[in-house]
């Protein structure tokens, strides 16, 4: 039987919600399960409105004091608190796998020292803040500022929970925020790790954190009218009642939602020897190593047909060659789905396209009764873009893949999706990059690569898939100030 390091589990006390710079337990508890094994790790605090309502108050009274402190101070307490996080980051990468089910060896870990990055990046810009001036004629000065929106609450879902917990963090308090995060209920643990880590690091109040369900906790977040700007990263049909919620007061909002994100491979990508790598970049777009888990996974695989009998088995034995199992066990490349949940909705969409005559490739419809929420990679060919698996997001490591002739046949089908978050295409005409980066409608288009967000880059996307953008400086400054301008008649006439 394999042996390995169990998580470190936040400490007794710890669990409840982080208001104010200090603990706080709610009257109701949350227990978090471990999907790879189905079993409870802990309780966590179910905060409700009452939470809510303590954290926004909390976070409106820090506000002048934190908006007025100089942007570089702001931006070394994020960079001390990336430093912090990489010193622990062994220990949150633990909890971190065994509440999300992301494998230690190729997600969890690399999620941990991202985050860190994260911080850390937005420590060393927050000084980046600058705004303009404007050649109004001799006698007038006129300049514009960037200001915080004020309150920022922000939600975040349980795939990336720390990663994406950073951006929130580093985007809303190096603008000058406050805020008040909310976790998924599933996997709020390695938040209230780096609360941990936090303790004692901002003034109170800055950083707060509740733990609780969406409709209860997340519902009062978004509705508190003392809330001047939401950040929601999750599925596109709650976005929408989100959307509805911050309208009828008028409120700023960022909202990253869902995906059905296209992979492209013309011919030329696989000559001169580019079949192995082409393969597992493309097996890497799917994101099959964090179990499909990603809303930029490239889900929907268009090969040209002169390449397909010699690609598609190539994709395959990369993809079929992962280790599925327990997320904290090192040898493990793939974990577990996040709950019993997702695991049905996931079998659903496979039993489905099963019934109407796909075939696989590698996979199978997952098992009605698991020992753990751990479904093998699956490829599906014999369908079209028509079916619904090709169209939803099954947020699962199923990946369809269909046949193409020509460019505007690939575009066609590519754009023919109320998505439009990323996409992945392989070509090594520089020409025909030109032309489909151009054509197809994504906020984030790879080419030649299946890689991740990297600090730094502009990360959103356009139809359903969302509004703003994240993980750079730009898109802190568009998504989370607002610009003043101010005009000076100098020498005082009327």
């Amino acid at each position: 039987m394999t042996t390995y390091l169990e998580p470190k589990l936040p400490e007794a006390g710890l669990a409840g919600s982080y208001i104010n710079g200090a603990w706080h337990w709610p009257e109701g508890r949350l227990t978090v399960e471990n999907p790879s094994r189905r079993s409870a790790i802990c309780e966590v605090g179910r905060g409700t409105a009452k939470e809510v309502d303590l954290a926004v108050q909390a976070a409106r009274t820090a506000l002048p004091a934190w908006r007025a402190l100089a942007a570089s101070e702001r931006g070394n307490l994020l960079s001390e608190l990336g430093r912090r996080l990489e010193e622990n980051a062994e220990d949150v990468a633990r909890v971190l796998a065994a509440e999300s089910g992301n494998a230690i060896k190729t997600q969890s870990r690399g999620e941990a020292l991202g985050a860190a990055g994260v911080l850390k990046y937005y420590g060393g810009v927050a000084v980046e803040q600058k705004g303009e001036t404007l050649p109004l004629g001799p006698g007038i000065l006129s300049y514009s500022t960037r200001e915080p929106h004020g309150v920022v609450g922000s939600i975040i879902p349980w795939n990336s929970p720390l990663q994406l917990g950073a951006v929130k963090i580093s985007m809303a308090l190096a603008t000058g925020n406050c805020l008040v995060l909310k976790p998924a209920e599933d996997a709020p643990l390695a938040i209230l790790k780096l609360a941990e880590l936090a303790d004692g690091l901002f003034p109170p109040g800055v950083f707060n954190v509740v733990t609780g369900v969406g409709e209860e906790a997340g519902a009062a977040l978004v509705a508190h009218p003392g809330v001047d700007k939401v950040s929601f990263t999750g599925s596109s049909e709650v976005g929408k009642l989100i959307g509805k919620v911050t309208a009828d007061r008028i409120a700023n909002l960022t909202l990253e939602l869902g995906g059905k994100s296209p992979t492209i491979v013309f011919p030329d990508a696989i000559a001169e020897g580019r079949l192995d790598t082409c393969a597992q970049q493309v097996a890497n777009a799917m994101r099959f190593m964090r179990q499909g888990q990603s809303c930029t996974a490239g889900s929907r695989l268009f090969v040209h047909k002169d390449i397909w009998d010699e690609l598609m088995p190539k994709v395959a034995e990369k993809s079929a060659a992962l280790n599925v199992g327990d997320a904290l066990d090192p040898d493990v490349d793939m974990g577990a789905v996040v709950n019993a949940e997702r695991y049905g909705e996931i079998r659903a969409f496979v039993a489905e396209a099963e019934e109407q005559g796909a075939t696989f490739l590698i996979g199978e419809t997952p098992t009605e009764d698991p020992q753990g929420f751990c479904p093998n990679p699956t490829i599906i060919t014999g369908v079209d873009n028509s079916w619904r698996i090709s169209r939803e997001e099954v947020f699962g490591p199923v990946m369809v893949a269909i046949p193409f002739e020509t460019e505007e046949e690939v575009i066609e089908m590519a754009n023919d999706t109320h998505y439009g978050l990323a996409a992945f295409l392989f070509t090594h005409d520089v020409s025909r990059i030109t032309r489909l980066t151009r054509a197809i409608d994504a906020g984030w288009i790879q080419v030649n690569q299946g890689g991740g967000q990297i600090p730094g880059m502009s990360y959103g996307g356009t139809k359903q898939s969302g509004m703003g953008s994240e993980y750079s400086i730009e898109g802190a400054l568009e998504a989370y100030t607002y610009r003043k301008c101010v005009t000076i008649n100098i020498e005082g006439g009327v």
